[in-house]
């Protein structure tokens, strides 16, 4: 279920401010945006899995989060981040 080294480096390849950058609110949601999808697809199939369903429902609310966050504080990142992660916000 965990996204690998190399899947978490091209997921947040085009979102990092900096090479070393893990903590930046961009980085995060990219991180979070590929978990729910794998996750959502793990719930296609097992639809009665209903302790991931919870851990998604926890991704997804701190996703949105980080993305008010980021709405708040710096308005064209938060537009140019849902447009490459192609996320409804």
């Amino acid at each position: 279920m965990a996204l690998t080294h190399k899947q978490k480096g091209q997921v947040t390849e085009d979102v990092k401010r900096h090479e070393k950058d893990t903590g930046s609110p961009e980085y995060q949601i990219a991180l979070f945006t590929e978990k729910i999808k794998k996750l959502t697809s793990h719930l296609k199939k097992n639809a009665k899995d209903f302790h991931s369903r919870r851990g998604l429902l926890k991704m997804i609310s701190k996703r949105k989060r980080l993305m008010l966050y980021l709405q708040k504080t710096n308005e064209k990142t938060y537009k140019t981040i849902v447009k490459k992660l192609e996320i409804k916000g």
